[in-house]
């Protein structure tokens, strides 16, 4: 993706198409989420880079989204850095041709396509992060399970106040690491849920799980493997976490609530449909699974959350 460096801002070009009011349209989906701010079309998120916090501001111009640092000069160290974490996080880099000759022969998809053109997956670039997300939703509906991540994130993550608003950062796993399952149980976490977000962030703290070594794997069933070897993250938790950090295109969490959901409302059944139904009308989509996804959820939030 083509980038520049102008003064202390820096402007990125995504490949076409690509909608910013979609991507905010997703991410302010929540006013429990604290992870972001969403203010007037403009876009804050707080970084922790090289053990420095960086306050990024992301605006959209005619041609190009802008970066910009509230906090100061954008810091030399940081500067590719904070472009790569922008890239993933929105999805810059996708080239989406091939999803988009796919999705128009499908009638499941095409109208999809025509409503939310240019929505990107909107990634969680820390492993970490996205473990515990997952992690956090498992069973329980949006709203608790934002409510938790919302006091996780107060506990232990970096907080900074910039005119007047707080911005966070997610709590590293070195400070999960060293909580306890009462820790935990006083936020109104399940003990399973405790014990198997500490298993994550001590096997991290300890080198033993890795998102270099995981992208190193050539085999996606070798990925999956790996995920689902670990306790208390089962292959939805796997297929969530390859779709969102590793940004596998084919990532495909079959047993979602919310992509059945969908499904059903899309093609007025009278029912939901069943995991073998779902995967059979999926095979069409081999190779982009994940973006099927991912548009088949957008079609369950209204347009008017923004």
């Amino acid at each position: 993706m083509k980038w520049n460096m102008v003064e202390n801002s820096i402007e990125l070009y995504p490949a076409k198409p690509f909608s910013f009011s979609e991507c905010l349209l997703f991410l302010n989906r929540s006013n429990l989420e604290n992870l972001h701010r969403v203010i007037d079309g403009v876009l804050y998120k707080l970084l922790n880079i090289g053990e420095k916090n960086v306050l990024i501001k992301i605006t959209e111009s005619p041609s190009s989204l802008v970066i910009d640092f509230p906090m100061g000069e954008c810091p030399s160290d940081t500067g590719e850095k904070v472009i790569q974490f922008v890239e993933e996080w929105l999805g810059l880099n996708q080239d989406m041709a091939g999803f988009y000759t796919m999705a128009a022969h499908d009638p499941l998809l095409s109208p999809l396509i025509d409503k939310y053109t240019g929505l990107r997956i909107i990634g969680i670039p820390d492993l970490f992060e996205a473990l515990v997300w997952a992690v956090i939703g498992q069973q329980i509906n949006l709203t608790f399970a934002y409510t938790l991540k919302k006091r996780l994130v107060e506990l232990c993550g970096e907080r900074v106040e910039v005119e007047g608003l707080q911005h966070w950062t997610f709590p590293s796993y070195e400070k999960v690491a060293n909580l306890t399952v009462e820790d935990f149980r006083n936020m109104q976490f399940t003990g399973r849920k405790a014990e198997t977000i500490l298993h994550i962030a001590r096997m991290m703290h300890r080198g033993e799980l890795l998102k270099e070594s995981l992208l190193l794997e050539n085999d996606v069933q070798a990925i999956h493997h790996q995920l689902t070897s670990i306790k208390g993250v089962g292959p939805w938790t796997a297929e969530y976490v390859m779709m969102k950090s590793l940004q596998l295109p084919n990532a495909f969490p079959v047993s979602d609530v919310g992509l059945h959901n969908a499904i059903k409302d899309r093609m007025n059944l009278p029912k939901k449909p069943t995991v073998n139904e779902i995967k059979e009308m999926a095979e069409v989509w081999e190779g982009w699974k994940a973006y099927a996804t991912f548009y088949l959820w957008r079609s369950l939030y209204d347009e008017t959350a923004l």
